[in-house]
């Protein structure tokens, strides 16, 4: 159990209720120096801020090995995608503020309480004080091009497997093998670049630094490896057909700015029958306003290009552009922010301990279609998992909680397949 100075949002019911209560009474939560001011245009995204200067490490390089954590984010509703009702602001008004904050502290008061309120309820867990005095809890999404904030379409052959795809969360399909399961179902990876975004839970994250090699190591889950050119080189990458789940990274500093171009990504799709040729999605499922059922497909042209500031000694911006020519139809970019948090820790991510999910979704899949064949089961059984994976998916401010087929903006409809 990962111990914290925030709640831990398990799986487990009991285990939020617990870890609430806990966290209510002894967590004082600090705001970290502001990586990003609110400009008086809210349709304006200004450059991140450069004048911090963090400390050197014994080698010269820019020192960010700290612990991380972004919490917050998926806490407080901050939706990877933006709600249409804010169409291309960045920025929340003084009202749609209000409204996240009035959220944020009920929610705050139900985890609080000595009682079972606070289980299943949607919210922050302790971080209102957090909404009220960041400037980054005003922004309307994580997305941040498109200018809309909504994620490109994908091209007609990316759709096409996209819709084709199978993982535990599509809804109406048969389930016979391991290949009828996403990366994320069978605790191997949440995909990337998916892996750097928030969670439901655990999300920390911690760098480490040593002469020639930068180490992200990501609670949920891996470890990325990221190896430094040396000024005037070329980023040389490992050769083509060498793919990783989590890509081949090579990093540079721009002045105190750490890029990261990463290439190499584990390509292939969800359609297919062969469980080695299954990409991890890019994008999860559980990253909230996201396109459901993780089944995204990843071409051999995947690449992503990242952005370290440290913007203050507790905050760092991460940027992140990503470019699939053959998925999407342009490529897209996200900023958000990372709270320094030294005291936060987190150990072995072990998922796939005791996942008997895989297992158990083959057996009752085989048993649902013998009842059919007998005669003992209607056919026309609902399956309603897709509101499930569309629960967290509203931002307090501007939508009622709403679930079910159907319930997000911005993505494709929930599908039925015989």
């Amino acid at each position: 159990m990962t111990r914290r100075k925030i709640p831990l949002r398990s799986l487990r019911s009991g285990m939020i209720a617990a870890a609430s209560v806990l966290a209510a009474a002894t967590f004082a939560f600090t705001t970290p120096a502001a990586a990003q001011q609110r400009p008086a245009d809210p349709t304006v995204l200004p450059p991140v801020p450069t004048d911090y200067v963090p400390p050197k490490t014994p080698w010269g390089d820019p020192d960010i090995s700290h612990t991380y954590q972004y919490e917050y984010i998926g806490n407080t509703r901050i939706l990877f995608q933006r709600p249409k009702e804010y169409g291309n602001r960045f920025w929340q008004t003084p009202e749609e503020h209000a409204r996240r904050v009035e959220a944020a502290e009920r929610s705050d008061a139900s985890y609080s309480a000595a009682s079972e309120r606070g289980i299943g309820t949607s919210g922050t867990e302790g971080l209102a004080d957090w909404v009220k005095t960041s400037p980054f809890a005003w922004r309307t999404s994580m997305l941040v091009s498109p200018a809309d904030g909504q994620l490109p379409p994908f091209t007609p052959a990316a759709q096409a497997l996209y819709e084709a795809g199978r993982s535990g969360w599509v809804p109406g399909i048969e389930y016979d093998w391991v290949s009828d399961f996403d990366s994320w179902d069978r605790c191997v990876t949440r995909g990337f670049p998916a892996s750097m975004y928030p969670f439901r839970y655990n999300n920390g994250i911690r760098v480490f630094q040593g002469p020639g090699y930068v180490s992200i190591q990501l609670e949920m889950l891996g470890t990325r490896v990221i190896r430094l050119r040396q000024p005037g080189q070329e980023a040389q990458h490992v050769p083509a057909p060498v793919e990783a789940y989590l890509g081949n990274s090579i990093g540079w500093w721009e002045g105190n700015t750490l890029v990261i171009e990463t290439t190499n990504i584990k390509s292939g799709d969800s359609a297919t029958h062969d469980a080695y040729a299954r990409n991890g999605s890019p994008l999860n499922l559980a990253i909230p306003a996201t396109p459901p059922f993780n089944t995204i497909p990843t071409s051999k042209q995947a690449k992503t290009v990242e952005r370290l500031t440290m913007t203050g000694p507790n905050s760092l911006v991460h940027e992140l552009t990503y470019s699939d020519p053959e998925v999407w139809t342009q490529p897209w970019s996200t900023r958000i922010e990372w709270i320094r948090d030294d005291d936060y820790e987190f150990f072995e991510y072990a998922c796939h301990e005791g996942n008997r999910m895989p297992r158990d979704y083959i057996s009752a899949s085989r048993a649902k279609r013998a009842a059919i064949a007998a005669g003992t089961l209607d056919p026309n059984i609902p399956d309603d998992r897709a509101q499930w994976a569309q629960i967290f998916d509203r931002d307090p401010a501007v939508a009622p909680a709403q679930g079910g087929p159907g319930g997000r903006q911005g993505g494709p409809p929930p599908r039925s397949r015989d």
